[in-house]
C-alpha cells in the first residue's frame, strides 16, 4: 500500500467522532478512504449520519492528513507500525469480525498477529486462585506454542500474560488507549516485557488516553484475534463478559473455568457453564476441542517435582494435604508429623510446587496426586 493511501486511511479514521461502523459507511459508499476526503461537501451531505460536527471534522482534510503523515513518522521512529485492514500483515480472523478496526497500531513482534491464539480474560480484583489459574494457562499456552491474547489490566489478565512470557511463549496485550502509553501504571515492568518478547495493539493512535469508553469497543479486537475465549474468574457484571458476547457473535468458542460454587468472583464463570459455555480446568482441555496442531507429544511436561524426589516427609503429608484449605494444626494431628517436621515437609512441598501456603495458617494441594 502507497504511503499516499496509508496516511487517507489514518486521516480519515480520526475523523472526531467518526466511529468504526460510520468509516466502513463511508469507504463503501465512495471506494476507499482517499476518496472519502477528496469528495465534495454536497457528497458528503448525501450519506445519513453525517452530522455538522462530523462535516466540520471532514471539511479539514487537509489538516488531518498532515497529522496522520506526522503519525506515520512518529511510529517509524518508536519502532511501531500501523497496520492497515487492508493489508497482508493485517490479521484474518481479526478481518472477519463485525466493524473491524481500519487501522491497528502495533508495537513489538508484529508477526504474532498470524500466530493460534487463545484469549483468557477476568477479573481485575481476582482471588490468588483465578490469579495462580490464569498464570498455569498461560504458561501451558506459551509452552505449546500458543499465543496468549488479553487486555493487560490487573488480575488475570495481567497473570495470563506473564504466564505465558515466563514460558518463552509469545503474548499479545490489546490496549484500550495508544500503544505507548502504559495502563496501568502498575503494569509498566509487564508492559515492557510485552513490548519486547510480545506485541502491543491498539485501535488508537499513540498517546491516546485511557478513557472508560474505549475499553468495551478493545474487547472485540481481543475477541477477535482469537479461535476461542476462556474467563478465569468473572462477576456477573463483569466487562469480562462483553468479551465473551463478541466471540460468540464471531462464532468464536467460549471456555470457563469453575471456581468455588459461593464465590461471586466466579459467578459469571459459572453461568457460562449454565448457558453453555466449555467448563475446561487445563490448556489442553482447550487445544483437544479446537484441535489444534499442537500434539500431546510435542508439550512439556508440568513445571513441578516429582513426587519420588520428595524426602519421607514431605512424601508422607503430600496425599494428606487436600485442595481445599486446611490448618496446619489439622495436618499436624493427622499426618503424626513433629511441628518441626511438618514445617519442612511444608516448605519442600512449596517449593516443589506441590501446594499453596494461605493467610491464616491454611495449606491446599495445588497439583493433583498421580
Amino acid at each position: 500500500m502507497t504511503e499516499r493511501l496509508a496516511r487517507d486511511w489514518i486521516a480519515l479514521s480520526r475523523v472526531h467522532r467518526i466511529g468504526t461502523s460510520l468509516f466502513w459507511h463511508l469507504v463503501e459508499r465512495f471506494g476507499d478512504p482517499t476518496a472519502v476526503l477528496d469528495a465534495s461537501q454536497s457528497d458528503w451531505k448525501t450519506i445519513r449520519g453525517l452530522g455538522a460536527e462530523r462535516l466540520a471534522g471532514l471539511s479539514r482534510r487537509d489538516e488531518l492528513r498532515d497529522n496522520a503523515t506526522e503519525e506515520l513518522n512518529r511510529l517509524a521512529k518508536l519502532g511501531a507500525r500501523a497496520i492497515l485492514h487492508d493489508d497482508e500483515g493485517y490479521p484474518e480472523l481479526l478481518r472477519q469480525i463485525s466493524h473491524p478496526p481500519p487501522v491497528l497500531y502495533t508495537y513489538g513482534r508484529h508477526e504474532l498477529l498470524s500466530m493460534f491464539s487463545i484469549g483468557v480474560v477476568g477479573s481485575r480484583a481476582a482471588t490468588s486462585y483465578g490469579r495462580r489459574i490464569s498464570h498455569k494457562l498461560g504458561r501451558d499456552f506459551g509452552r505449546a506454542g500458543v499465543g496468549v491474547v488479553s487486555g493487560l489490566a490487573l488480575g488475570i489478565d495481567a497473570e495470563a500474560h506473564a504466564g505465558c512470557l515466563d514460558a518463552g511463549g509469545a503474548t499479545i496485550g490489546v490496549l484500550g488507549c495508544g500503544p505507548d502509553v502504559v495502563y496501568p501504571a502498575n503494569n509498566r515492568l509487564l508492559f515492557e516485557r510485552i513490548r519486547a518478547q510480545g506485541l502491543l495493539v491498539s485501535e488508537y493512535p499513540l498517546g491516546t488516553k485511557p478513557e472508560a469508553f474505549r475499553f468495551p469497543a478493545r474487547n472485540r479486537i481481543i475477541a477477535g484475534l482469537c479461535r476461542g475465549v476462556i474467563v478465569v474468574e468473572a462477576s456477573k457484571k463483569s466487562g469480562s463478559l462483553i468479551t465473551v458476547q463478541y466471540a460468540l457473535e464471531e462464532g468464536r468458542d467460549v471456555f470457563a473455568v469453575p471456581g468455588q460454587v459461593d464465590s461471586a468472583k466466579s459467578a459469571g464463570a459459572h453461568w457460562l457453564v449454565q448457558q453453555g459455555a466449555t467448563l475446561i480446568v487445563s490448556a489442553d482441555d482447550v487445544l483437544e476441542q479446537l484441535s489444534t496442531p499442537f500434539a500431546e507429544a510435542d508439550r512439556q511436561k508440568p513445571e513441578h517435582g516429582a513426587v519420588g524426589e520428595l524426602d519421607l516427609d514431605a512424601a508422607t503429608l503430600l496425599p494428606i494435604v487436600e485442595p481445599y484449605p486446611q490448618t496446619r494444626e489439622e495436618l499436624l494431628l493427622r499426618s503424626g508429623l513433629t511441628p518441626p517436621q511438618l514445617q519442612q515437609a511444608l516448605l519442600a512441598l512449596e517449593l516443589g510446587g506441590f501446594i499453596e501456603l494461605l493467610p491464616g495458617d491454611e495449606v491446599r494441594r495445588i497439583v493433583e496426586m498421580k
